[in-house]
């Protein structure tokens, strides 16, 4: 497997696995049992606990060795096997992880006080574990996870251990409190800072407490290091339920809260006592919505190379240049030219298709259908798609959202685009329903856009999610969205960076007003460019200019196009949309040689006025000439 350092450098979210002990107790292993003697005395179970974990998601498992230290072993008169009980657990681990996990050198406290709380000093404390670590790296761990410390020297003893016995990674966890800080008092903020002055590679939070109060230890502890942070809380706090003892979170509550530690800056999630492999499962599916891509490559060639050794023997997959024209011109080189349709409002689809009759006419290559947009209730834009295909006989780009289906169902909806003749495709995430009509309308996001992309991809090569045949492979042209004048441009480049990895062929941009935005975000994209097709909106008043600023994400209109708007809509309704018409021609024209393709959206459906915006094009100038109606 790759060195686990690389991963470190990388900007993936990994997923940890649950809590060994909660399944041995679950499978009948008694609590007065030394849990870790069963490496020597019942290694299958162990090994099938790894395996659950794996199959449900985990990236990385921890050894069953927590509480493998001499001093916890001597209460079971096992402190002799100590060396035998960690080799032992570090080669289960190996064995069940193969190549698919990373394997974890799981180290706990001592269970005893150190100096100045107890009789043991630091150096008897480091060489304990020393001990442990010593026959860990013997068994072959990838890295080290010293976890549930509430005292912070004795954590920094392990740290050094470690240090002095080899480079691998560290990943430091420190345990705290219902109030925030360790049984010690000791805040986030201050253990934070010492283990990042003391070289930890990961810095975490697991046990003692559920997700809520781990999410708020999460925040102040990213305000003070640049350090990688883990996340492993339990699955809430036990109750006693007639004599057990019971971990209430469910594995939603807990997906629900490993998205919000994403957000808040951890790249390692799991979880501590009470979390099962059906916990991880839905946090590992949080996780790949949240951060699809693993082990990021940047390179197309890279990622599309991973997808093709997959690929079955018997599958040919489609070139580009033959999936569609809208994908060859696409692949050529060619100016492609496009105007966005809404989806009709209602079930008769006709003056909609009357009006993309005109777009025919005028030769324009793409027709764009939007899914949802603005979470607007309209006819589905796949059904609009084949109408405009078969009825007007112009290719259409069928935008697609993440919002409304879960996994399964756009697997089943793309499939079916497939079937039914549609080859373009626009993937995107989609606008959350509270933007719309309807605010109690729920939300799905199994995935975001990144994902589908990833999924549409595999089905080019034949593959569906979980890499099975599917016997004819789809031939889709992938586009996806990307936003020149987002607020936060820096995460926006990564996430383009994942979608050209994932398999996108092409890519069209949110109307552009600012055209020097434009050119930084393509310069800064170039190692990873793609054609880039300008979204260009000819506005047609002050307030739409307005409503396009403030009440459409990612769309910024420039100051001087505003007044602009402002002045000519104190004029007249004309004026303002001749200077509209003009700002989207002028805008057109600036970027004409930075780009591959032009996507007009049509105003209130106004589809005359989107392809006078054609007329800077020398092609179409020609056309006019030729008295070419359109």
């Amino acid at each position: 497997m790759e060195n686990f350092r690389n991963i470190l450098e990388g900007d993936d979210v990994q997923v940890f696995d649950g809590a060994v002990g909660t399944m041995l107790y679950a499978k009948g292993v008694y609590i007065n049992r030394s849990y870790d003697e069963l490496n020597l005395t019942n290694p299958e179970l162990v090994r099938n606990v790894h395996e659950e974990y794996m199959r449900a998601g985990a990236d990385i498992i921890e050894t069953n060795t927590f509480g493998a230290t001499a001093h916890k072993l001597q209460q079971y008169g096992l402190e002799g096997s100590l060396r035998l009980i960690n080799i032992a657990a570090a080669r289960i681990a190996r064995e069940a992880a193969g190549e698919r996990c990373y394997v974890a050198g799981a180290v706990g406290p001592l269970g005893l006080r150190i100096e100045p709380y107890g009789p043991t000093s630091f150096d008897e404390a480091k060489e304990m574990f020393k001990d442990q670590i010593a026959a860990l790296l013997e068994g072959g761990v990838d890295l080290f996870v010293l976890e549930t410390f509430s005292d912070i020297s004795q954590l920094r003893q392990a740290i050094l251990a470690v240090q002095e016995l080899c480079d691998l990674p560290i990943v430091a966890q420190m345990t705290i409190m219902p109030d925030g800080n360790t049984t010690f008092g000791t805040t986030p903020e201050v253990f934070t800072t010492r283990l990042d002055e003391w070289g930890a590679d990961v810095i975490g939070l697991n046990c003692g407490v559920g997700p809520a109060i781990v999410l708020n230890a999460i925040e102040k502890m990213r305000v003070v290091t640049n350090k990688k942070l883990s996340a492993q809380p339990n699955a809430g706090l036990p109750r006693d339920v007639q004599g057990r003892q019971f971990y209430m979170c469910s594995p939603e509550y807990m997906a629900k809260f490993a998205k919000r530690l994403i957000q808040a800056g951890a790249k390692f999630i799991g979880g501590c006592c009470g979390t099962t492999p059906a916990h991880i499962k839905l946090i590992a599916d949080a996780v790949q919505a949240a951060s699809p891509r693993k082990q990021r490559i940047v390179i197309k060639e890279a990622a599309a190379a991973r997808v093709e050794e997959l690929t079955p023997a018997d599958i040919q997959v489609v070139p580009p240049e033959e999936r569609s024209l809208w994908s060859r011109k696409i692949t050529n080189g060619e100016f492609v030219t496009s105007v966005e349709v809404l989806p009709p409002k209602g079930c008769d689809p006709m003056k909609t298709l009357d009006s993309i009759r005109l777009l025919k006419d005028a030769g324009v290559d793409g027709v764009n259908i939007p899914d949802g947009p603005r979470a607007q209730t309209r006819m589905g834009a796949q059904a609009t798609a084949v109408l405009v295909e078969r009825e007007i006989g112009i290719e259409a780009v069928l935008h697609y959202c993440c919002r409304d289906r879960n996994l399964l169902g756009m697997m089943s909806d793309i499939l079916g685009a497939a079937a039914l003749g549609i080859r373009n495709l626009l993937l995107i995430t989609g606008d959350p329903p509270k933007m719309g009509p309807y605010p109690d309308a729920t939300a799905v996001f199994d995935i975001d856009s990144i994902g589908l992309t990833n999924m549409v991809n595999k089905l080019n090569h034949g593959l569906d999610l979980g890499n099975n045949p599917i016997g004819q492979p789809t031939a889709f042209c992938i586009g996806v969205g990307c936003n020149p004048g987002a607020i936060n441009l820096d995460e926006e480049i990564k996430r383009f960076e994942w979608k050209v990895e994932a398999g996108a062929q092409y890519a069209i941009t949110q109307p552009v007003f600012d055209t020097d935005q434009l050119r930084e975000f393509l310069e800064r994209i170039e190692h990873v460019r793609v054609p880039i097709v300008a979204g260009i909106w000819p506005l047609v008043s002050f307030r739409n200019a307005e409503f396009l600023h403030n009440e459409v994400p990612g769309v910024r209109v420039t100051p001087s196009i505003m007044e602009r708007m402002r002045i000519a809509s104190e004029k007249s309704k004309e004026a303002a949309r001749d200077e509209g018409l003009k700002i989207a021609r002028e805008s057109l024209l600036e970027v004409r040689d930075l780009i591959q393709g032009v996507q007009v959206s049509a105003p209130f459906g106004n589809v005359r006025y989107a392809l006078e915006v054609f007329d800077v094009l020398d092609e179409f100038a020609a056309r006019k000439e030729l008295n070419v109606t359109v």
